[in-house]
């Protein structure tokens, strides 16, 4: 798929790309705000484990509330993943050129920066 073919993108098409990388994107950033474990855990010095980080502490685990938020975020990414495959438009698209095209959709609905500021409390 040439660039000059990224026009002929449904524009429905490209902000439901849109929004599974912005979503992607919350789900990355919220991640790496939790502890290393989900579940309660005990920690390491370097040389106990193979650890490439050196000591790992102690996780306390995922609250209930953040193990929600992290079901929920799957729950959307699956959603806008499954609504942009789906999309009528595909059928359009020859089987030998989905691939190309797919990874034309991509760049052509990447967010130029991604959204992940943290919200005022």
């Amino acid at each position: 798929m040439t660039s000059s073919d990224a026009r002929s993108f449904p524009d429905d098409l490209l902000k439901l790309q849109e929004q599974l990388h912005r979503a992607h994107a919350e789900h990355r950033a919220f991640l790496a705000g939790l502890p290393w474990s989900v579940e309660p855990m005990k920690g390491w010095a370097r040389g106990e484990r193979f650890s490439h980080r050196g000591d790992v502490p102690d996780s306390p685990g995922w609250s209930a509330e953040e193990k929600e938020t992290v079901d929920r975020m799957w729950s959307e990414i699956r959603e806008l993943a499954v609504s942009v495959v789906e999309h009528p438009h595909w059928v359009t698209v020859s089987r030998e050129e989905i691939v190309s095209a797919r990874m034309e959709l991509k760049k052509q609905a990447r967010p130029a920066e991604d959204p992940v500021a943290p919200e005022a409390a």
